[in-house]
């Protein structure tokens, strides 16, 4: 089914809409969680209060996914241009990545053990 303009106008407002809310609550609450991160619980928020219709937003999210590969090269040059600073600091980086990703393994297993455990 094809999607009108409206449609795409309507995902678009409704996804910058709930970043500029998540900026505005980064701003004003002075926490050091990203705006963007905080928009996009917010908009986790309205889908699964039923406040915001997933088919609404879905048009958008869907262009976003589909030309994902376009919205990384920013990201990626940014890296190329901190090259010096990542290898600098290599050693760390390759720690925080490895102990963050065991601790999530543990706590993760604890969990799903203590879910297993108390459906049996």
């Amino acid at each position: 089914m094809a999607k009108t303009g409206f449609e795409y106008m309507r995902a678009f407002a409704i996804i910058g809409i709930a970043l500029m809310i998540g900026i505005a609550m980064q701003t004003y609450l002075s926490i050091s969680i990203p705006g963007s991160i905080l928009g996009m619980a917010v908009l986790f928020i309205g889908l699964a209060s039923g406040l915001v219709p997933a088919h609404w937003v879905q048009p958008g999210a869907s262009l976003f996914i589909r030309h994902m590969i376009f919205l990384f090269v920013p990201i990626s040059v940014g890296l190329m241009v901190h090259f010096d600073l990542l290898l600098d600091n290599l050693v760390a980086i390759i720690a925080s990545v490895v102990a963050g990703s065991v601790l999530v393994l543990i706590i993760m297993s604890y969990c799903i053990e203590k879910l297993v455990s108390r459906d049996s």
